[in-house]
């Protein structure tokens, strides 16, 4: 088997770069601008993206490109911007792979497609997708995309669906939480009382790695988390507490911080921060017999333990 990896530089293509490598598995890295032999240059990636050359001869290829959540958005048209990179390059994608006789595509998307937040019950492979944000729905249409190509050829498509991913060279959203707990200032988080689910980096890389070489997860889609739900606070005390540093989480109403968010522009990030997102991994752990490797707890002791490293880096970099 040799296994195509499209975004082979980001977060998670260099964690499942390094699994593939211990277990000595063959695999090819599609970057942007290639630097090792091996590696193939694909440019910036978009509607006309030419992935021919790229799939050639790999058996599968799991698609981890995209553009994903911009905490600070300037395009005039994001949808556009997302359809562009994660719906009609991955379609492209998808033609080019049954064109070679790739056998199976193992798709990256997000828990977004299910929608922002649970009530009560958590997300299933079995609730109707609501996407609500750019980002999302871009996810939802590529998923359907992908299924929709396959049907017409011999091409097995596999999607799974993470919430917040997290770990060692983590950035984006996760990497904010990190230096607001190292701060140690008062926060207004007491009063919440939600529930989340997150997923360590490298229990995501064992589920890609099962979608990879499982036969039966052809054609399925899975939803795929810790296993462990943790509330706002909560992770802010335990992040707060591995980090040595003593923080105070004092009561304020949750309405009068999503009202205050509102006012800013920041709605996303309220509903981040107060309301609940829970996934029933369930089914990925019953048909393909994935259990997470690392728990929550280990896994957030190996991603402070980076983000020190990560500060002394840093500083000694100025």
């Amino acid at each position: 088997m040799t296994i195509l990896i499209t975004g082979a530089n980001g977060f998670v293509g260099r964690a499942l770069c390094r699994a593939l490598e211990i277990t000595g598995q063959r695999f090819r890295r599609v970057l942007r601008n290639a630097a090792l032999t091996g590696d193939i240059s694909i440019g910036e990636i978009g509607e006309s993206t030419d992935w021919n050359k790229a799939v050639t001869d790999a058996t599968c290829v799991v698609h981890l490109a995209a553009r994903t959540h911009v905490l600070r958005e300037r395009s005039k048209d994001p949808i556009k911007d997302f359809r562009g990179v994660n719906v009609k390059a991955t379609a492209n994608l998808a033609r080019a792979c049954m064109a070679a006789g790739v056998k199976r595509l193992v798709y990256l998307s997000s828990v977004k497609v299910n929608g922002e937040c649970t009530t009560g019950e958590p997300f299933s492979e079995n609730d109707t997708p609501l996407p609500a944000d750019p980002y999302g729905i871009s996810k939802w249409e590529a998923e359907q995309e992908l299924f929709r190509t396959a049907r017409s050829g011999v091409l097995e498509i596999v999607v799974l669906r993470p919430p917040l991913v997290y770990g060692p060279w983590v950035g984006g959203n996760f990497l904010r939480l990190l230096d607001i707990a190292r701060r140690g200032w008062p926060l207004p988080f007491a009063s919440i009382n939600n529930s989340r689910s997150l997923l360590f980096i490298e229990n995501l890389v064992t589920a890609l790695i099962a979608c990879i070489t499982q036969p039966q997860a052809a054609g399925k889609t899975y939803l795929v988390s810790d296993g462990t739900d943790i509330s706002t606070p909560d992770l802010f005390r335990q992040l707060s507490a591995r980090m040595g540093v003593s923080t105070t989480l004092f009561p304020f109403p949750p309405p009068l911080l999503r009202l205050g968010a509102a006012a800013l522009g920041r709605n996303a990030d309220a509903t981040k921060l107060l309301a609940s997102l829970q996934i029933d991994s369930s089914l990925i752990r019953r048909e393909l017999c994935w259990t997470p490797p690392f728990s929550l707890d280990q896994g957030l002791d190996q991603t402070v333990r980076w983000y020190h490293s990560y500060l002394i880096e840093k500083s000694g970099a100025k």
